[in-house]
């Protein structure tokens, strides 16, 4: 098979040939269809995000096809479609699996960052973590639902009930979630690079209320912020925008260090909080509700040869979307 393979932060992917992988007990084998190309891939490659198993085959928003069953597998049949996000595997047994928290694992296994992901023809997946997704859908369309989707949903469902919500950068995250929040009845308030008019537009045509730099003065109170720009700065101009008793999200697993602020900023009951990981019952929750909003990503399609051109792209914010691998 073919893989693009991470061997050393500051050098690109290479392509390579590669055996099949054999499915262990519990796991599968999956002939990948699509494979969303996330910031956190980014955040690997570029060394911000440190001890990824090395050599690496990153990515981990997977849409493909059930090849092979390890032992001891039942409940999934050979051709049938799944997808397989960020949250490979949970230990099961420690205090955060045991409390119904397994996003806070002691002992994961992430994919394509501890454990090789879908940047190839084929991955393995461990079957406790895997979603069954429609059989006729289009699989690029489907990929960014497996990160941006499901990340973007667990942050929305940590800012609480809100009818005035701000997003603070808008990718492939923000995109997705701004169609689900307002066919909930919800207005967005969409925060872009300053100046960037083109996102803008974009946040614009998928229905936020109002676009504007990340600078910007909110044209309104907002009940929650939430950032999925990893850029720390962002959090104080965030807490100036919203209420009294709201609260700022931040929904990246990598973000440069928080500038000091005036406690006044914070006073009135605001809230800083994060987003980790996922767990199976985000997963189960937010694709029928993503069908439900009729939820369309917009994707920019790669050859699986071209990832380090989307990962370029996607660090020069060059999209508009998501950009998919398609082996």
């Amino acid at each position: 098979m073919r893989a693009m393979v991470f061997e050393k932060s500051g050098q690109p992917l290479r392509l390579t040939e590669m055996d099949l992988p054999e499915p262990a007990e519990g796991q599968v084998r999956i002939r990948i269809e699509a494979c969303g190309v996330c910031r956190t891939d980014l955040h690997i490659v570029d060394g911000e995000l440190e001890h990824p198993k090395l050599p690496l085959i990153p990515g981990h928003e997977i849409v493909g096809r059930v090849d092979a069953l390890g032992p001891g597998v039942t409940g999934l049949e050979p051709g049938q479609r799944v997808g397989v996000p960020w949250l490979g595997h949970a230990c099961g047994h420690c205090y955060y699996c045991d409390h119904g928290r397994e996003n806070l694992c002691d002992d994961p296994l992430f994919t394509g960052y501890t454990f090789d992901g879908g940047f190839a023809d084929y991955c393995l997946a461990h079957t406790d973590f895997i979603f069954a997704l429609p059989e006729d859908a289009d699989p690029v369309a489907l990929a960014p639902l497996l990160c941006a989707g499901l990340i973007g949903y667990r942050s929305f469902v940590r800012a609480g009930k809100v009818e005035r919500l701000g997003l603070y950068g808008f990718g492939a995250a923000a995109h997705i979630l701004c169609q689900i929040a307002n066919w909930q009845g919800i207005e967005v308030y969409a925060f872009t690079r300053d100046g960037d008019a083109q996102a803008q537009d974009f946040a614009r045509r998928l229905g936020a209320k109002w676009a504007g730099g990340s600078s910007d003065p909110s044209p309104v109170e907002l009940d929650a912020a939430i950032l999925f720009a990893p850029i720390g700065a962002l959090v104080p101009l965030a807490l100036k925008a919203v209420r009294k008793g709201g609260r700022v999200v931040c929904g990246g697993i990598h973000m440069s260090d928080i500038p000091s602020f005036h406690y006044a900023d914070l006073w009135g009951e605001r809230e800083i909080l994060s987003v980790a990981n996922l767990t199976r019952a985000d997963g189960e929750a937010f694709f029928p509700l993503a069908q439900k909003a009729g939820v369309k990503t917009e994707t920019i399609p790669y050859p699986l040869e071209r990832a380090n051109e989307a990962l370029d792209d996607l660090r020069a914010g060059r999209l508009q979307g998501a950009a998919v691998l398609v082996p």
